[in-house]
């Protein structure tokens, strides 16, 4: 199990999140369970244990799919930010750097520039500690589910890392290419303003900025005379008496300038940013409600009903005693969260039924269109549903346990249809024709045994039937 502290967070609040699936009974039976090993152990039971503990009980093919993802997607954005802070720096260095042997390369352009980079890093860092998102356009393109709340308390660090770790790659690309232009380029350096500014008070100006380097490398501070020397006039280029060799002397400088107030600061901030991540991750991780609820059940025993088995040294029992129904004949088909994708099972394709796609990325408005066109085309009147009521197959992803979304898709269309239409729910494995792990089907069964009775049924197709009777027999 993972030490990082995002990871740790997510991986617990995604568990919490299926935990809402199980009775408080069976939760406080199972961790209470896990407690009393510890105690026996000599271990402290924490969040880390705890979480192996949970792994090891659903079995080696559980696995925390939207952890993963949330990871996965924020890998995509930081290399996304990586890939074009390195090649913008490139580009920007070499358009700062251009010489045609006519001009000079104005050190005062290149002041402004980094300035403009420092008040950026600067901004980044504040934008994430006052949680404003300049990027919340990018997160809702690129995340293909809503972020739950404590993924969206982080959003502001994870996007500041993310900048400034494009604003790093920026500095870097920015300073190879300008150690590269000076060796197998002639560059000419100069400064010159439109403003009425004496040398002195320029080089002032430059002592200040070369303040933080001036005992580590002295010639990467200009001097007063190379000041007065190397400013030239737009206007007049023929009263410049610079020698060639002094317009060259300023490169220690720009090296220096990149350096420390470019590539510098945008690495610190990102160790910065890095560290406030950690923290922010480990306060909301203490402050979780279900964290909470965790440590109530560990410290409090469960209550002795009088039962004479003894199950203490038993684990929890996940089955539910019941299997799968046979595919009825459905009249409309619902597929949920995108289950279906990209074909039906062969058991479906054949038949002209009616479908509809809800939940997932679909909205709340598209879920409510969905129930009103089923009630509208399943009254009773209807010559095709004259004789029966009306049957909806709703087909879901087995690996993707049952969701208080899809209850409520369910409950609001229980009482936006006509009474006495059935509800089947058709769990899918990846490959559709083939029957889905019953640890993954497990779940389903469980849910539909929540919901009232004759409310929600869970069905297999025939072949799968099949092999359940088998495997039960």
């Amino acid at each position: 199990m993972s030490q990082h502290p995002l990871r740790l967070l997510l991986d617990f609040e995604e568990q919490i999140q299926r935990d809402r699936d199980h009775s408080p009974a069976f939760l406080h039976r199972r961790d209470r369970r896990f407690a009393l090993a510890c105690e026996a152990n000599h271990t402290e039971a924490d969040v880390i244990d705890w979480l192996a503990h949970i792994k090891n009980l659903s079995g080696p093919a559980k696995t925390t799919a939207a952890s993963e993802s949330a990871f996965r997607q924020w890998r995509q954005i930081h290399s996304g930010f990586a890939m074009a802070g390195a090649l913008l720096g490139v580009l920007t260095m070499s358009g700062l750097l251009f010489f045609d042997g006519g001009s000079r390369i104005n050190i005062t352009g290149i002041l402004g520039f980094v300035l403009l980079q420092l008040l950026l890093a600067l901004a980044t860092s504040i934008q994430s500690l006052v949680g404003w998102q300049p990027w919340r356009w990018l997160l809702v393109r690129w995340q293909k589910t809503p972020a739950s709340p404590t993924s969206r308390q982080l959003q502001p660090l994870l996007m500041a890392r993310a900048a400034h770790t494009g604003g790093a790659l920026f500095g870097l690309g920015g300073l190879a290419t300008l150690l590269m232009l000076l060796v197998v380029q002639d560059l000419a350096f100069g400064w010159s303003t439109t403003l009425d500014t004496a040398a002195d008070s320029y080089h002032r100006l430059i002592e200040w900025l070369a303040m933080p380097w001036q005992a580590l490398w002295p010639a990467a501070v200009p001097s007063l005379e190379l000041v007065e020397a190397t400013r030239f006039f737009r206007a007049d280029p023929s009263a410049v008496t610079t020698t060639a060799a002094q317009w060259g002397q300023w490169w220690p400088f720009v090296v220096m300038l990149w350096l420390g107030w470019v590539v510098l600061p945008r690495l610190l901030l990102l160790a910065l940013a890095q560290l406030a991540l950690r923290g922010k991750a480990r306060r909301l991780l203490a402050s979780h409600p279900g964290l909470h609820a965790l440590q109530y059940r560990l410290e409090t025993p469960t209550l002795d009903t009088g039962n004479q088995h003894n199950d203490a040294h038993d684990l929890p029992d996940t089955r539910t005693g019941t299997t799968p129904e046979p595919l009825p004949e459905a009249h409309f088909l619902v597929c949920w969260a995108g289950a279906g994708k990209p074909q039906l099972p062969e058991a479906l394709t054949g038949q002209d039924i009616p479908g509809f796609q809800a939940g997932g990325q679909a909205s709340l408005g598209e879920d409510d269109d969905v129930i009103a066109t089923i009630a509208r085309l399943s009254p009773p009147h209807q010559v095709s549903l004259r004789q029966q009521s009306a049957t909806v197959l709703v087909i879901t992803q087995s690996w993707q346990p049952p969701t208080g979304e899809l209850q409520d898709f369910l409950e609001q269309a229980h009482d936006a249809w006509p009474e006495g239409t059935r509800i089947a729910l058709l769990p899918l494995a990846p490959v559709p024709d083939q029957a889905p792990e019953p640890h993954l089907l497990q779940p389903w069964l469980r849910f539909a045994n929540r919901l009232p009775a004759h409310f929600a049924r869970v069905v297999a197709l025939p072949e799968q039937q099949h092999r359940n009777q088998e495997a039960r027999s």
